[in-house]
């Protein structure tokens, strides 16, 4: 693509900071950069015509850790490593609320509550008995105990008596998130262009040459941002895609249940929006196929998002799918994410875990704040 002379000078002439990514770590990357450096010129590209990823077609979870996943997480971390993971996801939390308002964002309190089917009994008693463990360790990053029993009050199916509730956490909604991030860069006048696909970034030394699909140009710093997608751009570090797929209930009458859920280790997540269940999950029925970068759904797993919709969560119910969709996470063999230089002019803040809500805002500000 032939560039005319407006559209290089106003856009791609000496550029400061470039952010790869528009999503959640991109955008608060670049309005970091914009606070700490107010005359520079940042540009954001984005390969999509909206945020691809998973920053608008995540479940909106302002969750921490369920107790099977940190019970897991203990078995493969240290305890200093865990309860740091949770301390930068309760961390992330906090600043996206600060930046933006619980009002933009649809923030909601109502707890994070994990239920334990009937078919695996040892993993509920072996949570019930790692409460008191957690909650002492955790105490510390919320100023209380964060683990307790509740009672099956909104009447789910198959599952045991009690849930384990984590009452610090919380939910909101991805698109208002993102439409205030959006209108916050907009008013900071940074420019996000759309429908660019970088495919490849050469350190120079001093700056970084950006190639995409239609045209070069140079930038003194580069960040990338694109999480499950980092792969493509980052052959160094060690980032999988990991596809999660998710549906949505149409409006159901009298809907009671509030809050966020999740059963079998965290591998199915669900909460109520707008008098909907929102479903997702299932990635570990087939993990070899979701480790893609390729959005869409597979019979395997909407069957089993189906199945446990009727039998788990509104039993003795009739409800009718709405939407389905799918987003791209990246995961790793460690959960923290990966905020470093990769060379003088290029940086990552990438592999989120599944945990982007929660992390992203952190990992920009920890992003912006590696340019010297």
């Amino acid at each position: 693509m032939e560039l005319s002379y407006w559209e290089y000078k106003t856009w791609l002439s000496q550029v400061d900071f470039t952010v790869i990514g528009s999503g959640l770590v991109g955008l608060n990357c670049a309005l970091r950069l914009k606070e700490k450096y107010p005359t520079s010129k940042i540009l954001v590209l984005e390969k999509g015509s909206l945020p691809q990823g998973a920053s608008t077609k995540n479940a909106g979870f302002a969750c921490f850790g369920s107790i099977s996943e940190l019970v897991s997480d203990l078995n493969s971390h240290s305890e200093e490593e865990v309860v740091q993971l949770v301390q930068k996801r309760y961390k992330g939390i906090q600043l996206l609320r600060k930046l933006l308002g619980d009002k933009a964002i649809g923030f909601e309190q109502h707890g994070g509550h994990e239920l334990f089917l009937k078919d695996r009994p040892e993993l509920f008693e072996s949570c019930m008995n790692q409460i008191d463990v957690l909650n002492e360790v955790l105490h510390p990053v919320f100023g209380d105990a964060p683990f307790k029993k509740t009672k099956n009050i909104f009447g789910f199916g198959k599952i045991q008596g009690q849930y384990i509730t984590h009452k610090f956490e919380g939910q909101l909604d991805t698109g208002k998130m993102m439409k205030a991030l959006l209108q916050k860069c907009h008013d900071a006048q940074i420019p996000i262009l759309n429908g660019i696909e970088v495919k490849n970034i050469q350190d120079e030394g001093e700056k970084a040459l950006i190639v995409t699909e239609d045209f070069e140009f140079e930038s003194k710093k580069v960040f990338v941002a694109t999480n499950g997608f980092a792969s493509t751009l980052l052959r160094s570090e060690t980032v999988k895609p990991a596809r999660a797929q998710v549906l949505v209930t149409q409006p159901i009458k009298n809907l009671n249940i509030k809050g966020t859920f999740h059963f079998d280790e965290g591998y199915y997540y669900f909460r109520n929006i707008d008098d909907r269940i929102l479903f997702g999950g299932g990635r570990n029925l087939d993990l070899k196929t979701e480790e893609t970068m390729e959005f869409g759904e597979t019979e395997v797993i909407q069957n089993s998002l189906e199945k446990l919709l009727a039998e788990v969560i509104l039993p003795h119910q009739k409800v009718e799918i709405d939407r389905r969709w799918s987003g791209i996470m990246g995961v790793g063999g460690q959960k923290s994410p990966i905020v470093k230089p990769i060379s003088n002019s290029i940086y990552c803040g990438v592999r989120l875990g599944g945990m982007g809500v929660a992390l992203g805002s952190l990992v920009g500000k920890e992003l912006a704040d590696l340019a010297k």
